[in-house]
């Protein structure tokens, strides 16, 4: 191996000032978006097109950046035709002089996984749908896609909002019907990865750098994927190793030489050093960084030193892209500061390969496998003339119509930024409405997203416009002894974490032993009781969020929501979305344990992402009745049970009552009952409060309902109580009125479909645990807040029952004390259900 390139210094960066016709056209500060070279035309030179991405952050405390404003801009043009939705985190790759765009993550979630084209052909500039049959990579972020062979649309790895992925697809673009084809390529597989890079070499080699792995520990691997000639494909690892583990980096291909710049090490700190910037050559099979052997800084025709442009490379999430041996790079994160300077390398040294892209199976060896000698394509000119095999189907507006139609529930209003300023605040928010569609996972489609999930008009739930009536209850307060606080240690809610957030694999102990001993749950609570003391009463939140209703200890209803919708953790969704819970955490169902203690550890990882409000059942007078007393004996022992569920009832008295969401929107555990006209009645209540010691207020708060329907206005007695009260529409609009909010979310009542509304929209009532109690045979829910205010309702059905009953993690055995529990205190009856004769309790309907 020649050792002479290691002398080669890397490429200098200086900014470029002069490419955007106006400030007005200039991008402005901007990461996760894409830069894109397109082809020469006849009328028009080599084009970069820059796409999408995020035009704030909010956040830069322990639980991390997130991402806000994210847009659907293009620049410098504007397109006609239906654009995709805002999205970053996106993948897109030049098809001639067109260029695709797929998945991503916006404000209400992923983005569509349909290919969307931008057609710069005649210097018509205009956006297309193109309808790719069958079933493909799906919905992702944080993947790679490029052109290989000029032919085939390659893209890799990604986060699908469950997991991080490894797979690999390809789409011909010369023929037609468009299909994806998941690709069983031979060799050295690269492993699952998200926010790595990659870029096609110009003979058909598709190269994947780097990335996050399922862990999160950022990765140094590069892995090459070319097709035969036979029409196989095979994966090879690339040699060497590159000079540091990184992701959220970029990187591009100049001739046979691949340039990495920037990129995130573990904790999100940025590569800095010489490692900045990188350049592995494929034909030697080296990486050419300098690790120290270039002892001193190179000048520039500007006066640009290599010491400024390794600083300038200090930043990821940016976009880079190349035109001849010209590299460009625009924008990206620099810490918690977000980038909007446009950066140039003239001249590079690499440059004398790009005059001959075609490499000889003899220069590319070293890429190969020991059994293999890839023969690589020969290279396809860009010619003036041109025409890109990927075409669309201009012919039906009817096709783009029903696109609209399905795609409206991933879009949030578009935000175009024009000028360069730094900006932290997300785009403002529009009107609260409820989506017209729900999203709907089949019955039979369970832990199994694959084409198989459904979007159905508000008009096909036979069951949302009635909910479950309730029964007369009493609350009697046997009292809640105090304890100690105990100091946490660090580490023991990452314990708990990883061994409950297990969406697709989580299985209940078969012998029922709960994993953590008493003093563990109290180091838990004293370390999640010490973030909630600090909040505000009435916590004051953001959009995207997503809202949970009632759990009641239905822990695999919770882990069937995360494993479908999407679940709180760096492999996760968290850096996009918060999550919001609306109480009734513990009670009814068999794992109560393990429902509070994963949410409060999801609290101390994530203090400022994850949101817990308290609900009625977190009240020790009345999960004393309904089970979690008791669960805790069984599971801990009796000693130990005893002051593990007065420890949590301890810290349920600090928890928060209700959360404001843009100022627009307010959630909270039950409703506004007869006392309740303004929230600052609420936020006056003070905390740690006990439901003896709670006002009028708190009990409304936590207690009352809706009335039967829209048609019955005033208050109500309440057939859960003595002193409870139902409240109707009236109510609500002339409480929203006085607050100025556009919308009411409450928990606290079994609905069919999971989600009900009420005051002609103004009020939807949430419920997350399917099946309620074994009996209900209703559908979970939860409402998906988009930075738009759009609400997306996502629902879940109850599992089908098991073959083998005693196979099923809710599955009650005939004389479990929960199954007698439950006979004892019935669940609150369907509405319109016979009611059983025998006498009834006044504590058994809550």
């Amino acid at each position: 191996m020649d050792p002479k390139p290691w002398l080669h210094p890397a490429p200098t960066y200086f900014p470029l000032e002069t490419y955007w016709d106006t400030d007005e056209d200039a991008p402005g500060p901007r990461c996760g978006h894409t830069l894109t070279a397109v082809a020469q035309t006849k009328s028009h030179g080599p084009r970069l097109i820059l796409f999408g991405g995020a035009t704030a952050i909010e956040g830069g405390t322990s639980s991390g950046i997130r991402l806000a404003g994210v847009t659907n801009s293009v620049h410098s043009m504007r397109p006609a035709g239906e654009a995709p939705s805002p999205r970053a985190a996106h993948a897109a790759a030049a098809v001639g002089t067109m260029v695709v765009f797929q998945g991503g993550i916006g404000p209400a979630g992923h983005s569509t996984d349909d290919l969307y084209v931008l057609d710069l052909t005649n210097d018509k500039y205009k956006w297309h749908r193109v309808v790719v049959q069958g079933q493909g990579p799906g919905p992702r972020y944080g993947h790679v896609m490029d052109l290989v062979a000029q032919r085939y649309l390659v893209t890799v790895s990604g986060n699908d909002g469950k997991k991080v992925l490894s797979d690999t697809w390809a789409l011909d673009t010369a023929q037609k019907p468009y299909v994806w084809l998941r690709l069983n390529a031979e060799g050295d597989k690269p492993s699952a990865r998200m926010y790595a890079t990659a870029s096609a070499r110009s003979d058909g080699m598709f190269l994947l750098c780097g990335g996050r792995d399922t862990s999160g520990t950022p990765l140094a691997d590069a892995y090459g994927l070319m097709m035969h000639k036979n029409g196989e494909w095979e994966w090879t690892i690339a040699p060497g190793v590159s000079p540091s583990s990184r992701y959220q980096h970029a990187a591009v291909f100049v001739g046979a030489r691949l340039h990495v710049t920037g990129g995130a090490l573990r904790g999100g700190k940025m590569v800095d050093g010489e490692a900045a910037l990188a350049v592995l050559d494929t034909a030697a099979g080296v990486w050419l960084d300098r690790n120290g052997l270039v002892t001193s800084s190179h000048s520039s025709n500007n006066g640009q030193t290599e010491d400024d442009s390794l600083e300038l490379m200090r930043r990821c999430r940016h976009a880079t892209s190349s035109v001849g041996s010209r590299l460009y790079v625009y924008g990206g994160l620099r810490g918690d500061l977000l980038l909007d300077d446009f950066l140039i390398a003239e001249n590079s040294p690499f440059h004398s390969d790009a005059n001959n892209p075609g490499l000889t199976s003899e220069r590319c060896s070293n890429m190969a496998s020991p059994r293999t000698n890839f023969s690589p394509f020969d290279p396809i000119s860009h010619d003036d003339g041109h025409e890109s095999p990927l075409s669309v189907d201009k012919e039906s507006g009817q096709t783009q119509a029903e696109a609209n139609a399905a795609h409206s529930t991933w879009q949030a209003a578009q935000t175009h930024i024009a000028t360069p300023m730094i900006s932290s605040q997300a785009i403002e928010p529009g009107d609260v409405h409820l989506h017209p569609r729900a999203v709907v996972i089949a019955r039979e489609a369970i832990g199994n997203l694959g084409g198989l999930v459904r979007q159905l008009s508000l008009d096909h739930f036979e069951n949302e416009s009635r909910r479950m009536m309730p029964f007369p209850h009493d609350i009697s307060n046997p009292g809640a002894k105090r304890f100690m606080r105990q100091k946490s240690p660090q580490g023991l809610h990452k314990k708990v974490i990883s061994t409950l957030l297990t969406p697709r694999n989580w299985k209940p102990p078969v012998d029922r032993r709960f994993f953590l001993d008493a003093f563990e749950v109290g180091e838990l609570c004293y370390a999640a009781e010490q973030i909630l003391m600090h909040e505000p009463t009435v916590l004051q939140l953001k959009a995207p969020i997503k809202v949970f209703g009632d759990l009641h200890g239905q822990f695999c209803d919770l882990m069937r929501l995360f494993d479908e919708y999407g679940f709180p953790s760096s492999g996760g969704d968290i850096t996009y979305i918060d999550y919001l819970f609306l109480g009734d955490y513990v009670d009814r169902g068999q794992h109560s344990l393990e429902t509070i203690t994963l949410l409060l550890a999801l609290k101390i990882h994530y203090p400022e992402n994850v949101h817990l409000i308290r609900g009625n059942h977190e009240a020790a007078d009345i999960n004393a009745l309904f089970g979690f007393r008791l669960e805790c004996i069984e599971r801990m022992g009796e000693n130990d049970g005893i002051w593990a569920w007065q420890r949590f009832n301890q810290l349920f008295n600090n928890l928060p009552l209700a959360a404001l969401i843009e100022d627009k929107i307010i959630c909270m555990h039950g409703g506004i009952g007869r006392s309740i006209h303004l929230v600052e009645q609420i936020e006056k209540l003070e905390r740690p409060i006990t439901m003896d010691a709670g006002s009028v207020v708190l009990m409304d708060l936590l207690w009352s309902d809706p009335t039967e329907n829209d048609s019955v206005e005033g208050l109500r007695p309440n057939a859960r109580g003595p002193g409870l009260v139902t409240f109707g529409p009236d109510r609500v609009t002339d409480f929203c009125r006085r607050n100025k909010l556009q919308l009411i979310i409450r928990a606290h009542e079994c609905v069919m479909d999971g989600f009900e509304r009420f005051a002609q929209g103004q009020l939807i009532t949430l419920f997350s645990a399917t099946n309620y109690c074994g009996t209900a045979n209703n559908a979970g829910a939860i409402l998906v807040i988009g930075r738009g205010l759009v609400v997306v309702p996502k629902l879940i059905h109850p599992l089908p029952p098991p073959l083998e009953p005693e196979t099923n993690p809710e599955h009650v055995p005939e004389h479990n004390w929960m199954h007698e529990l439950n006979n004892q205190r019935p669940p609150t009856p369907t509405r319109g259900r016979p009611q059983p004769d025998h006498d009834r309790t006044s504590l058994a309907y809550i």
